[in-house]
């Protein structure tokens, strides 16, 4: 089995970057950086990353008009990352934008994956309706947008693993579904509202899963992504 594990490096600075990368150092293969650690460092965070041999996951949720997230993602695409993410709330011509554009600037094998954003793991279905005005239940958004994000010829989604099971069953095998939202068990949910256990999101067909707090804030992360490993094998 491929390791599946990301770990998110959710922090301000790569001072305890380093620490975590020291400390994971050949049990996890891939890292995602998203808005707050790219904010503050930029793109020495991922040539952080890419220098002690590990992979990035771009989580940065592009969502903006086609031409904006063309050129967004060509820029992306042009620094070697393992994935990157698009939002699908961004409609199809953005997604189809995006996807052309790293087809014209990478190839395999550093061609990275183009994955889309369904709904945000922290949205429940009172949120949506009330706040947002979709009034379609989670499942049927989630498996809309997917649908979408495949015709756009996008790689996969991202999508809570209460989803997995389904989308895995409805969009076909060879489409990527990377999991946040995992919390191993006795760990907090935070601000997850729609989460399950590692071991039941692979077994639903998770091709990713993408653990923060559970490792990060953890006294022994080394312990903890091992545990998680462990619990997968």
């Amino acid at each position: 089995m491929t390791n599946p594990l990301i770990v998110a490096l959710d922090f301000p600075s790569l001072e305890p970057c380093r620490k975590l990368l020291q400390e994971l150092k050949g049990l996890v293969q891939i890292y995602k950086i998203g808005s707050e650690l790219f904010t503050a460092c930029g793109w020495e965070a991922v040539e952080f990353v890419h220098r002690s041999g590990a992979k990035v996951f771009l989580d940065l949720k592009l969502h903006d008009i086609p031409t904006t997230v063309a050129k967004t993602s060509r820029v992306i695409a042009s620094h070697g990352v393992f994935m990157f993410n698009v939002h699908a709330l961004g409609g199809l011509e953005m997604m189809r934008a995006a996807k052309t554009t790293v087809d014209e600037v990478a190839s395999p094998p550093s061609k990275p994956l183009l994955l889309a954003v369904t709904i945000l793991t922290s949205l429940e279905e009172k949120s949506l309706s009330q706040e947002l005005g979709i009034q379609r239940p989670v499942k049927d958004e989630v498996l809309a947008l997917a649908r979408l994000a495949k015709q756009a010829g996008l790689d996969g989604v991202i999508s809570s693993p209460e989803e997995t099971g389904f989308l895995g069953r409805e969009m076909g095998k060879g489409f990527v579904l990377v999991t946040p939202g995992i919390r191993p068990p006795g760990s907090q949910k935070n601000d997850q509202a729609r989460s399950l256990t590692p071991r039941e999101a692979v077994q639903l067909g998770a091709h990713y899963l993408v653990v923060g707090r559970p490792i990060t804030a953890s006294s022994n992360p080394q312990a903890s992504a091992s545990e998680i490993l462990q619990s997968l094998a």
